[in-house]
């Protein structure tokens, strides 16, 4: 009997007007596809259908269309991605498809049952698949193809030893931990019973016995599990740059030291246990804080698997025949034409062959909605086709694409440290002399007084003043936020641009480019002189082909290809050059004609001193231009529109866009004199644009913003630039980064507040060395968590 299901029993999408049907267990059940039912089929068959009982979310929906895999057999890529094992080989590969834990454990059963798979190991958090098989019993096309059909399409990770480092080192970090969480629990155990002996009535050679026992339960735990911050303490201190592994480092070894001497000579106390749940405290707390970071640098994990790594070259003979075949993505070279079809990822940036086409940008830009492209437009590698397949002729291949760019950016802000975290590390640096100076002031004081307690009291110091808290309260917040802004398309460039954003009072804005989508149109022409206007077009094109100004776009459709000599850009003014023949000028009014009267927002040209034309050109605002400007205001930051366009068409903007302060005809050096005025005052400028001659102002202004599609030197010159078209990405930047201000105060109020309190009640005598050690875990998770929460949802606004 049929069941009524209205989304595929699979995938869970919309089912078509004609569902497929397939009889599973003597039901039959509705299917999107047939290669749903398929997969369904054989996850029944192989009785692997207690993943549809134990996934908490959508399998992926399965491609029909034949995907050709054996490129993976190739040497060449198994030599770069894959590494020899015993008995095989070992490759890990990436997938967009795992949603949950089922679909792990679906992957490991499913790729377990074929000959020649020795392990299988799938993690659903980083979307990675370890794969070590027997290459003389199956290919590793063959297991891919398996992957494939259960609608988890692989994609080659960044490279073997890439990975490789990466799961050793997470791996190292998991077994100490593990050491250090057995072993606190055993010494904790022994310490208990000695505790507990509180009228002294154990036998010696009992007490003896459970002291040596923790000795060697906590000996691995200081010197193997404890290795990162004993290590971390010798080049702090070889550097003269005592910090935080230095204190933590002293306090595990003079617990563990004074304990040893104390078991030797029979003393009264041991401190075994407080050494060693310092240590599984701190390997706890420093995993959290390498998650932080590894949350934040999930951009480059995502550009890397959107950076293909083959592609479909096509190839016309001398024949007039066309051939495809696949090939590694690095192998190609400018000119080459590539085929992509849909839901692939272009392989290089290139010019769109094709009439018409849509790419989702969305991991280059931040933005959901495909972008439609024309022929002859730019295609970016990394961007997925959607729709119909398209065709790209390569113009720029492996590091030179606009997504190694990317990722480079993205790896550069994330190393970035800001100046209060290095002012903070100077800070803690003095702390742990202060603090070191202090103990020994405590220990004297207490063996005046009471010599028992003097070690206990003094270690207890140390151990609750270690400054972890202070330490991470900046760099665990900026990673995160910078982590935020890298998923929205903002790319942070100056290491304090998050900070200087934040305390922003007024934001300037270009018109061209940056409030307009920068693609002027060509509105009317009216010839003033005895010329053809196709010939005059064409010398307009030439000489505006290589000023870098976003006007030159609107001439493109009349270029000839004449050449253009001797141009001079004049910012703000207009171009000069010699084309045809002909000196050639063009620019505003005033600038051609000479007419200090004249300013109708045209653009005017003369040729040998002859006016000869006028043009009218057309712009369109930005979709949410106006948008961002609302939400600016909301948020109280004064706007200014500075262009150097017409007054009229400037007032225009301003006044569709509510922007009161506005100014035209401005010069870059007029810009910038504007954003000098307002520093005078004593207010914070940000400023936005996207032109060469916004590089001077965005390089004066406090913090300043390039647009991604704008001039390399505009960019070069900014403190963030924004990919992408949506001008909304700036008012949720400003959010993030005055919430991520608030963030640092509060950790650093947090870190500060509890060692003011910590510190004399340890000093006191109220608080032993594994209770101090608890309380400095406890306020370095506060930390951490607190910074988790930049990078979280609900910080957005109107990015989408």
């Amino acid at each position: 009997m049929n069941t009524p299901n209205a989304t595929c029993f699979h995938c869970d999408e919309p089912l078509g007007a004609a569902p497929v049907q397939a009889l599973i267990d003597g039901t039959t059940h509705d299917f999107c596809c047939n290669g749903c039912a398929t997969a369904a089929q054989w996850i029944r068959d192989a009785r692997l259908d207690a993943y549809y009982q134990l996934r908490t979310a959508p399998a992926p929906r399965i491609d029909e269309a034949p995907t050709d895999l054996a490129i993976w057999d190739r040497e060449e890529v198994l030599r770069e991605h894959a590494r020899d094992v015993a008995g095989g080989r070992e490759v890990t590969v990436l997938t967009d498809g795992m949603h949950c834990a089922a679909c792990a454990w679906l992957i490991d059963r499913a790729l377990m049952r074929e000959a020649g798979v020795q392990s299988v190991s799938a993690n659903a958090v980083t979307g990675r698949i370890r794969i070590v098989w027997d290459t003389e019993k199956t290919r590793l096309s063959f297991l891919l193809h398996r992957l494939n059909a259960l609608g988890y399409r692989p994609f080659l990770a960044g490279g073997i030893a890439q990975e490789e480092a990466r799961r050793k080192q997470r791996n190292i970090w998991l077994v100490r931990i593990g050491v250090a969480g057995l072993a606190s629990m055993q010494a904790m155990m022994f310490a208990e019973a000695l505790y507990l002996d509180t009228r002294n009535q154990m036998p010696i050679p009992t007490r003896d016995f459970f002291r040596w026992i923790t000795f060697l339960v906590s000996t691995p735990v200081v010197f193997w599990a404890g290795w990162p911050f004993l290590s971390g303490a010798w080049r702090e201190l070889k550097n003269r740059r005592p910090g935080m592994d230095a204190l933590v480092s002293i306090s595990i070894l003079c617990a563990w030291a004074a304990s040893v001497w104390e078991t030797v000579r029979g003393g009264p106390h041991v401190w075994y246990d407080a050494a060693v749940m310092f240590v599984f405290l701190l390997l706890v707390a420093r995993m959290l804080e390498q998650r932080v970071r590894q949350h934040a640098s999930a951009q480059v994990d995502a550009l890397a698997r959107a950076r293909p790594q083959f592609a479909t070259l096509e190839t016309r003979h001398e024949d007039g025949e066309v051939t495809r075949a696949q090939v590694p993505a690095a192998s190609l070279t400018p000119g080459a034409v590539v085929a992509v079809a849909v839901g692939e990822a272009v392989p290089a940036d290139g010019i769109l062959l094709e009439e018409a086409a849509a790419f989702s940008e969305s991991l280059l830009t931040g933005e959901s909605a495909p972008v439609e492209k024309a022929q002859g437009d730019t295609v970016l590698a990394g961007s997925m086709c959607v729709h119909t397949p398209a065709r790209v002729r390569v113009t720029h291949t492996g590091a030179q694409t606009r997504i190694s760019q990317l990722a480079a950016v993205v790896e550069r802000a994330q190393a970035h440290r800001p100046h209060l975290a290095d002012v903070a590390d100077r800070i803690a640096a003095w702390f742990v002399v202060g603090m070191v100076i202090a103990a020994c002031a405590v220990y004297a004081f207490w063996r005046m007084h009471a010599p028992e307690r003097a070690f206990e009291v003094m270690l207890a110091v140390l151990v609750v003043s270690c400054p972890c808290a202070l330490s991470l309260a900046i760099p665990a917040a900026v990673a995160a936020a910078n982590g935020r802004l890298s998923k929205w398309g903002i790319l942070p460039l100056s290491p304090d641009a998050l900070m200087r954003l934040s305390r922003v009072t007024d934001v300037m804005f270009d018109k061209t480019g940056t409030l307009t989508t920068g693609s002027p149109t060509l509105a009317r022409v009216a010839l003033l002189a005895p010329f053809e206007q196709a010939d005059v077009l064409a010398w307009v094109a030439a000489l505006e082909r290589d000023t870098g100004h976003p006007i030159a776009q609107a001439f493109l459709p009349f270029d000839q290809g004449l050449a253009a000599r001797d141009v001079q850009v004049l910012h703000g003014a207009g171009a000069t050059g010699e084309v045809a023949g002909h000196n050639v000028k063009i620019g505003h009014a005033r600038f051609v004609t000479g007419n200090a009267d004249v300013d109708d927002g045209d653009l005017w040209m003369s040729a040998d001193g002859e006016v000869v034309a006028r043009f009218g050109m057309g712009e369109t605002l930005r979709p949410d231009a106006a948008e961002a400007v609302r939400q600016l205001n909301a948020q109280g930051i004064a706007l200014h529109l500075c262009s150097g366009d017409a007054e009229a068409k400037v007032a225009e903007v301003a006044r569709t866009l509510g922007i009161t302060e506005w100014s035209s005809r401005q010069t870059p050096e007029g810009k910038l004199a504007r954003a000098h005025n307002l520093q005078s005052i004593g207010h914070v400028v940000g400023m936005v644009g996207d032109g060469i001659n916004d590089a001077p102002v965005l390089a004066g202004a406090d913090v300043s913003m390039a647009m991604g599609e704008g001039a390399a030197l505009a960019q070069r010159a900014a403190d963030l630039v924004l990919s992408g078209t949506r001008l909304t990405k700036l008012p949720a930047a400003l959010r993030l980064a005055r919430t991520t201000r608030k963030v640092i105060a509060q950790n650093l109020f947090w870190a500060l507040a509890y060692n003011v309190v910590a510190l004399p009640v340890a000093a006191m005598g109220w608080v032993t060395p594994w209770m101090a050690a608890v309380g400095m875990a406890a306020s370095s998770l506060i930390v951490t968590l607190n910074a988790l929460r930049l990078s979280g949802s609900g910080l957005e606004g109107g990015v989408s």
